[in-house]
């Protein structure tokens, strides 16, 4: 039998960016999420983990409302983020998914320069003012993003013709260009080699000072080397989810324990 999770209760204090009432949502018939109920800490990075299928995905595509994207999808519950509800009927879904920004799990650098992606969301925002300050934020969100030095002497240069590796920090960089106060990640280094994935690892490290991160991995290690807040998930439910040196050195559930053994 699954154990099921309830949010902190009263007296358990911690500083929430969002937070996840009854949720549920279903793909046709097929319920991907069920009675899902969390919080997010602000400032920290919180992993997402569990084994394949098991709704990690759907959860965090949830919070900045790109389920809809999919036909078919219901969802039922609410997720608050600054204690608003983004399903509210009144919500601008552009300023939700300008607030809770989304790293895919492959790099899409859009079909322009290096230059023009980065500034392609300041611009449908307009953000700034002049040539001036559009160049000064390039440098800015480029340095963030750890790729100014290898790529200032061709920001003219198409997107594409970037490594992979460059590429998911390009997006990185347009993503953080129109400043959200979210970072959702899923599975952000799964398509890059070893050395790219060490490199995004070490920006959002350094970027969750200032920013709320909630990232999707399959890998252990990965989550051990990121996460400062846990949520284990299966088959659609969440089992377990607190602080990560709690939840790795001594998980309260089976199901938590046996996947952090190997056995599921």
């Amino acid at each position: 039998m699954l154990h099921s999770y309830s949010a902190p209760q009263q007296g358990q204090i911690m500083d929430s960016h969002i937070q996840v009432k009854n949720l549920n949502v279903y793909y046709g018939k097929q319920q991907a999420l069920k009675n899902i109920n969390i919080e997010i800490p602000k400032n920290q990075i919180t992993v997402i983990m569990g084994p394949s299928g098991c709704g990690k995905t759907t959860l965090l595509k949830s919070l900045n409302r790109f389920l809809e994207l999919n036909d078919g999808t219901q969802i039922d519950g609410e997720v608050l983020v600054d204690g608003q509800n983004i399903y509210d009927r009144d919500v601008d879904v552009t300023e939700v998914r300008k607030v809770v920004g989304l790293l895919a799990q492959r790099p899409s650098p859009l079909p322009m320069s290096i230059y023009d992606n980065v500034v392609y969301g300041m611009n449908i925002h307009r953000m700034k003012s002049d040539r001036k300050e559009y160049k000064a934020a390039v440098r800015h969100y480029l340095e963030i993003a750890g790729l100014w030095e290898e790529v200032h002497k061709r920001l003219h240069d198409p997107a594409t013709s970037l490594s992979i590796g460059q590429q998911q920090r390009l997006c990185l960089a347009r993503g953080l260009a129109v400043e959200p106060e979210i970072i959702l990640g899923d599975e952000p280094t799964s398509a890059l080699d070893p050395i790219s994935s060490q490199n995004i690892e070490s920006r959002l490290i350094e970027l969750k000072q200032q920013y709320t991160t909630v990232i999707v991995t399959h890998t252990l290690r990965q989550a051990k080397r990121l996460a400062d807040y846990v949520i284990y998930m299966y088959l659609g439910e969440v089992i377990e989810a607190g602080p990560a040196k709690e939840v790795f050195g001594n998980p309260q559930h089976e199901r938590t324990r046996a996947y952090l053994e190997g056995q599921i």
